[in-house]
């Protein structure tokens, strides 16, 4: 695996920062207001947060795609990958194959995959895991969007595709907004958090 440079891997950071500091949440906001349209076009830029800088715990819970309830609490002391996406998203269809590549790299680690899908029924979500090959279980949120609202405190995810970094204490460590199309950079995210200090 290639690192990228630390250095610019802090100033990038730093930029993100700055950048997403004073941004809404669209996605949030539709779910508030009622909204279903869960797209909103997203750049593929990313954020790493310095481990003083996170916010608290997200807690968060539902159910999976073959109706096997999955919470935070499953995961307690683990990295967590949270992907949010849906079956007809361009862009998620784009990054699957990577998203898997990577949760298949990291099985047998402290670093586990969780889809939510933000508009689909279960068969569906189905077909799309079978289509691509994806192992990782998925929250199904279409009905509630509970899922997005619980992040939506923390670090919200605005874009559909967006993947999330929980760090052991299940607070978000890194966002990328939009597809994944760089796997190395969040490759390096999920290595990064997991060698944190306990």
């Amino acid at each position: 695996m290639s690192h990228r440079p630390r250095n610019a891997l802090v100033g990038l950071v730093a930029a993100a920062l700055l950048l997403t500091g004073c941004s809404t949440d669209p996605l949030a906001e539709q779910y508030r207001e009622g909204s279903s349209k869960g797209f909103i076009a997203g750049d593929g830029s990313w954020t790493e947060i310095p481990v003083a800088e996170r916010g608290d715990p997200v807690t968060w819970g539902g159910a999976d795609e073959n109706g096997t309830p999955l919470s935070s609490d499953d995961f307690a002391g683990k990295v967590v990958v949270v992907n949010f996406w849906y079956a007809s998203c361009a862009p998620c269809r784009a990054e699957a194959p990577a998203l898997q590549e990577l949760n298949k790299e990291f099985s047998g680690t402290d670093a586990h995959w969780v889809g939510v899908n933000v508009r689909d029924q279960a068969a569906n979500a189905t077909a799309f895991n079978e289509s691509f090959g994806i192992t990782y279980p998925s929250v199904m949120d279409v009905d509630t969007g509970s899922m997005q609202l619980a992040f939506s405190g923390s670090i919200p995810p605005n874009a559909v595709p967006t993947t999330l970094v929980l760090d052991r204490s299940g607070r978000v460590a890194a966002r990328i907004l939009g597809a994944v199309s760089e796997p190395s950079i969040l490759e390096t995210l999920v290595r990064d958090t997991i060698a944190e200090e306990p």
